[in-house]
């Protein structure tokens, strides 16, 4: 029976970490550069040779022009390959073949000092794309897990490179139609004899453009992305078909900059307006995201790029491409609901180390109560009875109920569920709060606690309860770090501080074990652990806590024992002078006992 649980916490374990790869290999295009195949290419050669421990990987980018193709080898370090890359990729095509049909599966070949497992992936139809090897020493790759991700690894890199062939295509052919009508307009002011024959020639022109123009739409039509055109001295605007259906626009109806202005979120007309202003003004390209409202109320998402030219007239002209980015919205919303549901689950597992300190100072009140209770009931039985000692005795008895009641307010605001908001915070009324909550636990294992709060640290804005569990995080890590520690006193130090850029940065140090400086990352990834009984969550998402606020978390060895952990993030002047939308913000709260604590001496 023990063997078989054993068995199902590694199969729970691998499904987590096939889970976590397969967001990431998700998550991938947000990486990509849409107009840099290359970077395609070498991004998912280094995520695949690191997520399944691969010994070789092996990608080749066709080229849509014609060019040579884009070849790139990576191999595990350190390398025991007895061939150089260069020959690797020469074997690796002449073991292929040029017909894509004839490949094998799963092939067993000798490549340097031994057998390894040779995987072979078609990018796009035919390896009309490109083509991905992938090599392992082990026996069984790939398994049902590794297949699944290799075969997302290789649609997501499909559907970057259409997208990068289209958009360069797409431009190609804006650039190539207007060189060809300025061309031709400027041949027929200076040969005006010609004409008969320039006319005949615009058609054939005109032919081709026709050509185009289908291949244009229908490539618009599978990328969800439409193009417009906008005369700025007559505010004439022409949209393709597949914009029009995005916007739900009847094509017999002009458009118009208050139609569009009808269709768009009423909470991004300002933005919309801004755009506007900022392409009337400006020859620079303007880039952003907007969102529609349509008649039914459903919501689109569309990131737009435009860039300025000039018509055959030499009148200013706004080009631009607008996409319907509502999937891939909807898929970083669930994503994001992922991630708090995770986040919620870490709360929820420190629970377990907060119980004595959350008995401790709920006790604390409690007995008060009980305690003046009963010296309340003496002093109205005295003869005669004393009112005024049993009136002060009752407000006692009140404060501290109140106490009581505010710990567990306190901790159903830090273990609860509820949605990220922003509001300004106090960084050390925070880390006072989870301070209060740790003091007694952290007294009972002997952690000598060190305050170093800075007096003139200036508020963040951020979601309250998620930044103090990071710093709740950081504190189990820094005292659990230190239990099997007797040598030395086992002290742990607080800070915060002004950073640089006007940043704000809060430290964790410990004197404990520390940790191995060349595995650093490795603490922060999800499900990895140093601590028999830890889940290896709080760490990853301390770190993505911080990154949604605009910072970011690091660690590092001390010069003696221990290590130190940081995050920094940017002041509220900080954002607010960089003009981030802040949300709905209210201001911290400070209970009397929290009050209380900034005046002990540690």
């Amino acid at each position: 029976m023990e063997g078989r649980t054993e068995n199902s916490d590694e199969e729970i374990k691998r499904l987590q970490r096939g889970m976590n790869d397969l967001v990431s290999l998700l998550a991938l295009p947000a990486m990509w550069s849409v107009d840099d195949s290359s970077q395609i290419g070498r991004t998912l050669r280094d995520v695949l040779l690191s997520m399944l421990n691969l010994d070789l990987v092996y990608v080749r980018l066709n080229n849509s022009a014609g060019a040579k193709p884009a070849e790139m080898v990576g191999i595990a370090p350190p390398s025991t390959l007895a061939v150089p890359p260069q020959e690797i990729s020469d074997t690796l095509k002449r073991w292929m073949g040029d017909d894509p049909q004839k490949w094998h599966p799963l092939v067993r070949n000798l490549l340097g000092h031994g057998d390894i497992s040779i995987v072979p992936l078609s990018i796009g139809l035919q390896c009309e794309l490109g083509v991905i090897v992938v090599a392992s020493r082990r026996l069984d790759f790939p398994d049902q897990v590794e297949r699944l991700l290799l075969d997302v690894a290789k649609n997501q890199a499909a559907i970057g490179l259409r997208e990068a062939r289209l958009l360069s295509e797409q431009k190609r052919i804006a650039d190539e139609l207007d060189r060809r009508v300025v061309q031709r307009t400027r041949e027929l002011a200076a040969v005006n004899e010609e004409l008969k024959k320039e006319i005949i020639e615009r058609k054939t022109a005109e032919e081709e453009l026709r050509r185009s123009e289908t291949f244009l739409a229908e490539a618009q039509r599978l990328s969800s992305t439409g193009n417009f055109s906008w005369r700025l001295d007559t505010d004439e605007i022409a949209f393709s078909d597949e914009l029009s259906r995005i916007f739900e626009f009847d094509r017999d109806t002009p458009v118009t900059l208050e139609r569009i202005a009808a269709r768009v979120h009423p909470d991004d007309i300002p933005l919309l307006t801004e755009k506007i202003e900022q392409a009337r003004r400006t020859d620079a390209n303007v880039n952003y995201e907007i969102r529609l409202r349509m008649a039914d109320g459903a919501v689109k998402y569309l990131h737009t790029i435009t860039y300025r030219t000039r018509d055959l007239v030499d009148r200013s002209e706004i080009i631009g491409a607008v996409r319907d980015v509502s999937q891939r919205r909807l898929a970083e919303d669930a994503l994001g609901k992922a991630r708090s549901e995770l986040a919620h689950m870490a709360r929820v597992t420190s629970l377990g180390a907060l119980t004595a300190s959350i008995a401790h100072e709920v006790n604390q009140p409690l007995t008060g109560i009980v305690t003046n209770a009963s010296t309340c009931l003496r002093m109205l039985a005295a003869d005669p009875p004393n009112v005024e000692g049993a009136c002060e005795t009752a407000r006692r008895t009140i404060r501290d109920g109140h106490r009581a009641s505010e710990v567990i307010t306190r901790l159903r605001a830090l273990f609860g569920k509820k949605n990220a908001t922003a509001e300004v915070v106090d960084l050390n009324d925070a880390t006072r709060e989870v301070i209060a909550l740790l003091l007694n636990g952290l007294q009972k294992d002997r952690v000598i606690l060190r305050p170093e709060l800075a007096d003139d640290l200036p508020p963040v804005t951020g979601d309250r309860v998620q930044l103090q569990q990071v710093v709740l995080n950081l504190i189990l890590n820094a005292s659990d770090s230190m239990s099997g520690v007797d040598d030395r006193p086992r002290q742990l130090v607080i800070r915060t501080e002004r950073d640089e850029d006007d940043h704000v940065r809060l430290t964790v140090q410990d004197a404990g074990v520390g940790f191995d400086p060349q595995g650093v990352e490795r603490l922060f990834e999800a499900f990895y652990t140093t601590k028999s009984g830890g889940m290896g969550i709080g760490l990853s998402v301390s770190r993505s806590i911080i990154e949604s606020h605009h910072g970011r978390l690091w660690a590092a060895s001390n010069d003696g024992p221990g290590a130190t952990f940081s995050f920094s993030l940017p002041s509220r002047h900080g954002r607010l002078a960089d003009g981030q939308n802040l949300g709905a913000i209210r201001g911290p709260s400070v209970t009397d006992a929290e009050r209380a604590m900034r005046n002990v001496s540690w």
